[in-house]
């Protein structure tokens, strides 16, 4: 190559490479979130683990949270004897898929317990229940982790007592626990309930039993400071996009597969509720690893 051929090549190359930072310069780049909104997954009943999903475990909690997740999804039930509880549901099935069929009486299997019972059944034989102080004990151990709450009762009265239960303890303890507390309602009327208990700053609007239309779900969103969590089976672009411009970070429920979960990233889902995709795993799935 001859020396003027050699120095338009380079004047090519350096416009070349002038235009690529102005390009870089000029697009909007997207900033990563903080605090609770800088993380996109969340363990679902915190977590699985060894192969076994809604333990609401100790070990579920380390096991995941080792793994980089930071956001944990826990069920509470009220016991017998009115404390707040780590479990799913009061059935027969729950406490076969729990491996407690034989720790419990055939009496209890299926039954509601006191607390003293539940916290003194094992699950699989092996992993350690949780109670509310047990749960605030993490919490104040591991200090960068969020708790999401689905409050496993039918009536809104009993809902709103969990949701009082748990500000009080967490308040006796320490008040900036609540900062990393994010309640999931579960109507638009339990706002205005759960706001006369405690303003969070962060809340979740689950429509897994709504009725509401997407229509009215977006307008809830362009009036409160709510994030969303659907079924991955009711999210699609146009829905998510609609939300995300209302304001809300927006999550799906229960996915495992990661090819669902690029799947639902692409469509703009910000965090997916999961049993067996840790945050770190995030990184290495192909099609989000880039991005992330």
């Amino acid at each position: 190559m001859n020396k003027k051929k050699k120095i338009v090549a380079s004047v090519i190359m350096i416009l070349a490479l002038g235009l690529l930072v102005i390009f870089t310069v000029g697009q909007k780049q997207e900033q990563p979130g903080s605090g609770f909104a800088a993380h996109r997954v969340v363990a679902h009943a915190m977590g699985g683990i060894g192969g076994h999903t809604y333990t609401n475990a100790f070990e579920a909690f380390i096991a995941n949270y080792e793994q980089g997740t930071r956001v944990f999804e826990t069920d509470l039930l009220l016991s017998t004897d009115n404390q707040l509880i780590a479990r799913h549901e009061w059935t027969a099935n729950m406490s076969k898929l729990l491996g407690q069929t034989e720790i419990l009486s055939s009496a209890k299997v299926g039954a509601p317990l006191s607390h003293d019972e539940f916290m003194n059944s094992p699950i699989m034989n092996i992993y350690s229940p949780l109670d509310l102080e047990k749960i605030l004990d993490l919490m104040q151990h591991y200090t960068d982790a969020y708790i999401v709450t689905d409050t496993k009762e039918f009536d809104s009265g009993l809902i709103m007592q969990q949701f009082e239960m748990l500000t009080e303890a967490a308040r006796t303890r320490d008040p900036t626990l609540l900062e990393r507390i994010v309640p999931q309602i579960y109507s638009r009327d339990m706002l205005d309930e759960l706001n006369k208990i405690h303003i969070f700053p962060n809340i979740i609007y689950t429509l897994y039993t709504s009725k509401d239309t997407n229509d009215e779900v977006i307008e809830f969103v362009q009036n409160n400071k709510v994030d969303i969590t659907m079924p991955a089976s009711r999210a699609n672009r146009d829905f998510v996009q609609k939300l995300k411009k209302a304001g809300a970070r927006v999550y799906v429920h229960t996915v495992n597969e990661e090819e669902q979960i690029v799947k639902l990233y692409r469509m703009g889902v910000d965090g997916f509720y999961t049993d067996f995709v840790a945050e770190n795993d995030l990184n290495r799935i192909k099609g989000l690893r880039s991005s992330l």
